[in-house]
């Protein structure tokens, strides 16, 4: 169960990343930068004129960091979910492709080399519309566990 402060930090950060991203909040910064701009000659363009907006800019920015990161992890989590639900209703897709985000780097390779592989074949083919599909490599491998499993069961039973 979430804290208080978990769902205030959450809607907090929706409410501002959603916010610094609109026209009113770029004309706000525009209007910051130019009223610092045009105060240039009233400060002799001094260093503490130059640190102000510098310091301000950078606090802003490592605070958005963290804002806009808070946002695109919900954001990334809700399309994967969606992008699952797709693929767990659809009956040609393959299941095994759910939650493949939570992979090492080197397993999504060899997935990546094997659509590759895929892709090349259909790039081959002078028919359009011939497809190359998961549902052909389950098949495959359906062939191929059914016959190790008749193996299995012709050495089992010879004992």
């Amino acid at each position: 169960m979430k804290s208080k402060n978990d769902n205030f930090f959450e809607k907090a950060s929706t409410k501002i990343t959603t916010w610094t991203g609109s026209p009113v909040a770029f004309c706000v910064a525009f209007c910051i930068v130019i009223v610092w701009i045009l105060s240039g000659p009233v400060f002799n363009y001094s260093d503490t004129w130059q640190l102000v907006i510098n310091t301000g800019t950078t606090i802003i920015t490592f605070l958005m960091v963290f804002l806009i990161q808070k946002s695109q992890n919900k954001d990334s989590k809700a399309i994967q979910l969606k992008l699952n639900e797709l693929i767990a209703a659809s009956r040609h897709a393959s299941n095994r492709m759910v939650d493949i985000e939570d992979l090492s780097e080197s397993e999504l390779d060899v997935l990546h080399k094997y659509y590759q592989k895929l892709s090349d074949i259909a790039e081959e083919d002078r028919d359009i519309h011939t497809s190359h599909s998961i549902d052909a490599a389950v098949h495959l491998q359906n062939i191929k566990q059914a016959k190790i499993s008749r193996k299995k069961s012709d050495t089992t039973g010879d004992m």
